[in-house]
C-alpha cells in the first residue's frame, strides 16, 4: 500500500504570499538541499526510466480510517532498467546514522544479476546538495557496469583541485579541504556497518584498521553539528566519487529558495525572480 511521504504537509498548492523568494547562492556545498531532496533525487531517477516502489510497513485495525493507521516504517526504492543499481530514500525509515545525522538516500549497485547482494553502497545524509547527488546518479546510471572500478583515488582530489579546493599539506593524496575550511573530503577508513562487498569487512575486529573509502562532510562551525555528511563504501569506483567531488566543489550557483540557518552567512546569494 502507499501513503504519503510526508502526511503533515498540506496537499494545496501554496498561496502566493506564502510562496518564498527565490536566489541564486553558492557556494553550493554549503547551499543544502532547499527541503527537496526527495523530489529533486526522485525527479532525476524518474528521468532515467527508473522504477519506483513504495514499501510502507504499519499495522492497521479492522474498520480503522486511513489517516489512523499507524505506520511503522517507510521507504522508496528506486530500480534501473537492467536491476543492476538503486537508490533508496530511507529517511521516514528507522533512523540510521552517519555521524549525529539520519542517512536520507542510500544508492547501491552490484555487478550482475547472478547475485541479489550489492557490491558497493553508498549514503547521504539530508542537505547534501540535490544537484550534487543527482550528478552522482547521472554518472552510475551511465556506466554500463556499475561496479568496475575505472579510475585511479587521485581522480576524485584532482576534481576539487580543478576548482580551487586546497590539499591537505600532510596528506596531499588523501584529503582536501574547500578554501574556506567548511567543507572535506577524505579518503580513510571508512565508518563501522558501511556495506561494502569486499570480504575483509567482514573479518575486520574492533582493534584493526578496517577498509578505506571516501567520506564528504561540511563543518561550517567547528565543533558543532555538521550540515551534511556522504559516506561510500571501500568498492564505490572512484570515477563515481570523482562526479560527486566535481560538482560539489563546482562554482556554478543553484537556485534555493530554503537557506540552512547554519550557512546563510556565508552563501552569496542574487534574486533569481
Amino acid at each position: 500500500m502507499e501513503a504519503p511521504l510526508h502526511p503533515d504537509f498540506p496537499f494545496d498548492p501554496p498561496s502566493p504570499a506564502s510562496i518564498r523568494s527565490a536566489y541564486w547562492v553558492g557556494p553550493r556545498h554549503l547551499a543544502g538541499d532547499d527541503g527537496r531532496l526527495y523530489d529533486a533525487v526522485a525527479d532525476t531517477l524518474s528521468g532515467f526510466g527508473w522504477t519506483s516502489l513504495t514499501i510502507v510497513r504499519g499495522r492497521r485495525e479492522p474498520e480503522e480510517a486511513p489517516e489512523d493507521r499507524q505506520v511503522l516504517r517507510s521507504t522508496v526504492l528506486h530500480i534501473s532498467p537492467d536491476g543492476l543499481r538503486w537508490a533508496q530514500w530511507v529517511l521516514p525509515d528507522e533512523p540510521f546514522y552517519l555521524g549525529e545525522l539520519p542517512i536520507a538516500w542510500q544508492v547501491s549497485a552490484r555487478a550482475g544479476t547472478g547475485s541479489p547482494l550489492a557490491q558497493w553502497s553508498a549514503y547521504f545524509t539530508p542537505d547534501v546538495p540535490g544537484e550534487v547527488l543527482g550528478d552522482f546518479l547521472v554518472a552510475l546510471d551511465a556506466r554500463d557496469q556499475p561496479a568496475a572500478s575505472l579510475a585511479e583515488p587521485e581522480t576524485v582530489l584532482d576534481a576539487v583541485a580543478a576548482h580551487g579546493w586546497l590539499r591537505d599539506v600532510d596528506r596531499p593524496g588523501a584529503v582536501a579541504t574547500d578554501p574556506t575550511f567548511t567543507s572535506h573530503l577524505s579518503h580513510g577508513e571508512i565508518p563501522r556497518l558501511i556495506q561494502d562487498a569486499d570480504p575483509r569487512a567482514l573479518v575486520t575486529e574492533a582493534d584493526e584498521v578496517g577498509l578505506a573509502g571516501w567520506q564528504a562532510w561540511a563543518e561550517p562551525v567547528l565543533g558543532a553539528p555538521c550540515l551534511w555528511a556522504a559516506s561510500f563504501g571501500a568498492s564505490v569506483p572512484n570515477d563515481l566519487v570523482a562526479a560527486f567531488a566535481a560538482s560539489l566543489s563546482s562554482t556554478a550557483p543553484v537556485l534555493r529558495r530554503v537557506l540552512p540557518e547554519s550557512t546563510q552567512d556565508r552563501l552569496l546569494r542574487a534574486p533569481a525572480d
